[in-house]
């Protein structure tokens, strides 16, 4: 799963401490969808192959305003910046100078992105179960019910207060772990937060969709 199928999922849940303790995984799930409209955070990213060795490790800083607003801005090892403004995807590669741009709807067809869109609740697509566990999180599993999906499912850590933990795996059995930090729930945005410019001089691959 390549950095740039990383602009797909994420999800995060902050509710009082009293409350959280008493929810399965499920039930936090449901409670972000119905309270979370923006939402900021650092992730940490590592993608492991089927037989679990290192494939790549990344980080940066996410910002999410639903429905449909997201942007993923990779510093390290490489900058990257992938913005969606509701109608388009926009990959920027700044050490390629190149700039690819998709139809959001197209882009984000059948991935994990749309638990981001606050369009659908994720039982109209996904199967939902919690799982047990013994390292203090609430963990729950979603697997589309599609036949035929790019991924084979989705798994979300809670502790008490927040998610922390992200992990696909990909029809090919690579697995892609995101971890949040510094979190901060329903935080005010810029207007021009996800709306991309490409720079002067740079190429752009593909058309925007107006």
């Amino acid at each position: 799963m390549t950095i740039k199928n990383l602009a797909q999922g994420f999800l995060l849940l902050l509710l009082p401490v009293v409350a959280m303790a008493d929810m399965s995984g499920t039930e936090k799930l449901d409670h972000f969808v119905k309270q979370v409209n923006t939402f900021q955070a650092h992730f940490e990213q590592t993608v492991l192959d089927p037989d679990g060795n290192l494939v790549e490790q990344a980080q940066g800083e996410f910002q999410l305003a639903r429905p449909g607003k997201f942007r993923w801005d990779y510093n390290d090892p490489y900058p990257q910046h992938i913005v969606a403004d509701g109608q388009n995807v926009w990959f920027y590669d700044v050490d390629l100078e190149q700039v690819t741009v998709k139809a959001q709807n197209e882009a984000l067809e059948d991935t994990p992105a749309t638990l981001l869109s606050g369009q659908a609740l994720p039982e109209d697509s996904y199967n939902i179960r919690n799982l047990k566990s013994d390292d203090g999180l609430s963990w729950v599993e979603l697997t589309p019910k599609q036949s035929g999906s790019n991924f084979q499912s989705v798994m979300l850590a809670f502790n008490k207060d927040e998610l922390q933990q992200m992990i696909m795996r990909d029809s090919f059995d690579q697995r892609t772990r995101l971890m949040f930090s510094q979190v901060k729930i329903n935080p005010q945005f810029k207007k021009d937060t996800f709306k991309f410019s490409a720079p002067e001089g740079i190429d752009i691959v593909g058309e925007a969709q107006q």
